[in-house]
C-alpha cells in the first residue's frame, strides 16, 4: 500500500488523517522534531528540522504523497512580533525545506498536499462569498497565506509534483481547536457569543476536512486550490446557538463577550474572531465531492452524540 509522508501529524486535523490513512490500510510517516515510537505498525515517525534544513532522506525517498500540515498555531499565543513571524517562518521555510529535499533526492512523490487557511481573505464585502480566484487580503493573515501557497506553488513550478491546496475554515472537532474553547463556558452553562454574533463563520466537521485530504489522493484529477469550508456557512450565534441545544439541551445561558473584552484579552488576534468571512465550497463540491456534515446542526449533533457532552 502507498505511504503518506505527514507534516505536523501530531496536530489535530493530523491526527485525524493518520487515524483514517493508517485504517484504510496507507502506511504513514509523520515528520518530528524528536524521534518517536508508534505501536501501530501502520504508522513510523521521522525526523526533520526546519532551523537546521533537515530531513531524514529515507521519509522522502519512500513517500508516495506528501501532506504539508505544519505550523504554528495560529491561536495558541497573543500575536507579538515575534510570534507572527515565527507563524509565517513555520510554514513557508517548512515548504521551501520539502521543495529543497524534492529537488535533491530520488523521490516517487505523486502528489503533493498543503493546507492553506480562509485567514487568506479579509472582511466579507457585502456582495458575495469568497471563491478560490480571488486576491489574498493585505493583513497578517492574508499575507502570510499568500506567502505559504506561494511557496507550495513553488514546489509545483520547480518540482513538477502535481499540488493541492486547501484554504481551511474553522475545524469543528471534540478532540480540540475552535469548539474546545467555545465548550470551556459552556460547561458553566453559558453560552458565548462573540461581540454581537453577527459575524459569519465558514467551517467545516473534522471528518468532511479528512475526506478532502484522502480525496486528493484518491483523485488523480483533483489539482489546484480549494475552499474546505462546509457549504453552509453560519453566524457565530448560530454556530454557538448550534453548539449549546446539541451539547446541553436547553439548560444554558446565551450571554456576550463584548468586543472590547476579545480586544483586551486577545489583542490583533480579536480581529480574526470578530471578522466575518464568508467563505463558497462551489469549487470543491462541483469535483463531484459530497459533504457529510453540511449543515451546522448535524455537524454538532454528531460531535456531541459521539462523545457526550460532560467531557
Amino acid at each position: 500500500m502507498a505511504r503518506v509522508l505527514i507534516t505536523g501529524g501530531t496536530g489535530l486535523v493530523g491526527r485525524a488523517l493518520t487515524k483514517l490513512f493508517s485504517g484504510r490500510g496507507y502506511q504513514v510517516i509523520i515528520l518530528s522534531r524528536q524521534a518517536m515510537h508508534s505501536d501501530d505498525p501502520q504508522v513510523s515517525y521521522a525526523t526533520w528540522d526546519i532551523s537546521r534544513q533537515y530531513i531524514d532522506a529515507d521519509a522522502i525517498e519512500s513517500a508516495d504523497y506528501i501532506v504539508h500540515l505544519a505550523g504554528a498555531g495560529v491561536a495558541d499565543k497573543r500575536w507579538t512580533s515575534a510570534r507572527k513571524q515565527e507563524i509565517r517562518d513555520s510554514r513557508v521555510l517548512s515548504s521551501q525545506l520539502l521543495e529543497k529535499y524534492l529537488l535533491q533526492q530520488p523521490h516517487k512523490v505523486k502528489k503533493f498536499i498543503s493546507a492553506s487557511a480562509t485567514g487568506f481573505y479579509g472582511e466579507d464585502n457585502g456582495k458575495e462569498p469568497f471563491t478560490e480566484n480571488m486576491q489574498a487580503h493585505d493583513d497578517f493573515l492574508g499575507n502570510t497565506c499568500s506567502q505559504w501557497e506561494e511557496s507550495v506553488h513553488a514546489i509545483r513550478r520547480n518540482t513538477g509534483i502535481p499540488t493541492v491546496i486547501f484554504r481551511t475554515g474553522i475545524v469543528l472537532s471534540r478532540e480540540g481547536g475552535a469548539i474546545r474553547e467555545f465548550y470551556k463556558p459552556l460547561k458553566l452553562g453559558f453560552a458565548t457569543i462573540l461581540g454581537n454574533g453577527e459575524q459569519m463563520v465558514s467551517w467545516i466537521h473534522i471528518q468532511d476536512l479528512v475526506r478532502l485530504y484522502f480525496n486528493a489522493i484518491v483523485n488523480d484529477a483533483l489539482e489546484g486550490t480549494f475552499n474546505a469550508v462546509a457549504p453552509q456557512p453560519v453566524s457565530n450565534r448560530e454556530l454557538i446557538s448550534a453548539m449549546a441545544k446539541a451539547a446541553k439541551g436547553r439548560s444554558f445561558i446565551t450571554v456576550h463577550a463584548p468586543k472590547f473584552m476579545l480586544k483586551l484579552a486577545l489583542g490583533e488576534m480579536s480581529i480574526e474572531v470578530l471578522k466575518s468571512c464568508t467563505v463558497s465550497s462551489k469549487k470543491i463540491q462541483s469535483t463531484g465531492f459530497q459533504f457529510s456534515y453540511p449543515a451546522i446542526e448535524d455537524a454538532m449533533a454528531q460531535l456531541f452524540l459521539k462523545r457526550g457532552a460532560q467531557d
